[in-house]
């Protein structure tokens, strides 16, 4: 179980790392722009950001299906799917031109963006199911870590591309490319037999326990479930307003005298898969809502500090802080949602709750870019994102004294306080899946 586990956890990250070619369209937005006689296509700022905003809220809403498909046919199937459809939308995006829109929406938007919700759905539910209860923050953390990570390599790439094949071939080669390494890591993906999970050793003194596998109409049922979206969606949104944005903050804040700001992109996402790692290591020692009051509580304390970053040192440190938390919320509410409901119908559960993030994912950047554009300045944002980030602290310290009071106390334990590793919640009685 732990070493073929281990292959499971590979083959999702790398399956993670290609789905990030969705952080590429930073740089195709540019380069879209720019006019025909450099290789752009002259459009409009807002024409080239709409591919990029419907891929984020198709992959948000397809999140929903590809959880239940995968729940229901496996992660392998689901995650093919997936990696061919990456694959053909962006080969569809590079028949776009300058006065043809219509390829690059449906291609890098529709398509791509639904392929992006089948494979991403896919990675985490299988890694889990391959470890104890006590892992679940760490392996949660390593696979999500791949898609937080895409940047430092997909940026670069894409930047090459552009200059040397233009933007159709660019759009080519990427979509030849994302078949060939996404479904191979696809094949991997598969979920432990019954058998295997039955002869895998617990550790010692650790009592064998049913874990509670809660349905996505139980889940929808708990007050717990809105708390968690609520929190989700104001950490979306805080996180997702400074990745939107970060290199035209550097260049307003430091009045143009940092010209580097590509490189708090690269900075922003190695602490995005940091996080996502350590803050799932960390959840399983300390509890999931301790470690999210942690990160919602330093990052609002940061934003309400972000206007007055000029120099170098003030944005790594924004930057670090932004991303670091940003990333822990990728690994805590999924693993949150093991720990609550299980993991037979995780797949669907999380998909569900991840609408949270395609919440945040067009409310961030757009709420940063309207007030930038009316007032100079993106003081106001900060002080917006500041101020939800503490309401979701006190949301997730409210959730923890509610389910300290209605849920038996081991299920407590393995998700909202001190954790003994390996103790899976037992399953609900009735009246208590009415409060959980």
């Amino acid at each position: 179980m732990k070493n073929r586990g281990w292959l499971i956890v590979l083959a999702g990250t790398v399956l993670n790392l290609a789905l990030g070619v969705l952080y590429a369209w930073s740089i195709f937005s540019k380069q879209l722009t720019e006019p025909l006689e450099k290789g752009g296509f002259g459009w409009t700022r807002t024409a080239a950001t709409l591919p990029y905003t419907l891929a984020i809220a198709v992959f948000a809403v397809m999140m929903i299906p590809a959880g239940r498909l995968q729940d229901r046919f496996g992660p392998r199937v689901v995650a093919s799917a997936g990696a061919l459809l990456c694959g053909v939308g962006l080969v569809v995006a590079s028949f776009g031109g300058p006065e043809s829109h219509l390829p690059v929406l449906i291609g890098f938007g529709l398509l791509s963006g639904s392929g992006f919700g089948l494979g991403y759905a896919a990675t985490t539910p299988v890694a889990v199911k391959w470890f104890p209860p006590a892992k679940k923050g760490l392996i949660t953390g390593i696979v999500v870590a791949g898609f937080g990570l895409a940047p430092v390599y997909i940026a670069p790439l894409s930047k090459y591309l552009l200059a040397t094949y233009q933007v159709s071939g660019a759009f080519r080669i990427l979509g030849v490319l994302f078949v060939l390494v996404a479904g191979a890591a696809a094949q991997f993906l598969v979920n432990p037999s019954e058998a295997a999970k039955a002869s895998a050793p617990l550790p010692a003194g650790v009592p064998s326990l049913p874990p509670s596998q809660g349905s996505w109409r139980e889940m929808l049922r708990a007050p717990t479930f809105w708390s968690l979206h609520l929190q989700y969606a104001c950490g979306a949104t805080a996180g997702l307003m400074i990745i939107g944005h970060i290199a035209k903050i550097v260049s307003t804040q430091s009045q143009n005298t940092i010209h580097t700001g590509f490189l708090f992109v690269a900075l922003l996402a190695i602490f995005n898969a940091s996080g996502r790692v350590v803050a799932g290591l960390v959840s399983d020692v300390i509890g999931r809502v301790a470690a999210l009051t942690m990160v919602f509580v330093m990052q609002a304390a940061v934003m309400f500090f972000f206007n007055q970053f000029e120099t170098v040192p003030g944005f790594v440190l924004g930057a670090a802080i932004v991303g670091f938390s940003y990333g822990s919320c990728l690994s805590l509410f999924p693993a949150t949602v093991a720990d609550l409901w299980g993991t037979k119908n995780m797949g669907l559960n999380y998909g569900i709750l991840f609408t949270a993030w395609g919440v945040g994912g067009v409310v961030g950047p757009l709420l940063a870019g309207s007030i930038a554009d009316s007032t100079g300045s993106y003081g106001l944002a900060y002080q917006v994102a500041g101020a939800l980030l503490l309401f979701a602290a006190l949301l997730a310290m409210v959730s923890h004294i509610h389910l300290s009071i209605n849920i038996p106390e081991k299920q407590v334990v393995i998700s909202f306080g001190k954790r003994r590793a390996g103790v899976a919640p037992p399953p609900l009685a009735a009246k208590d899946q009415k409060v959980a």
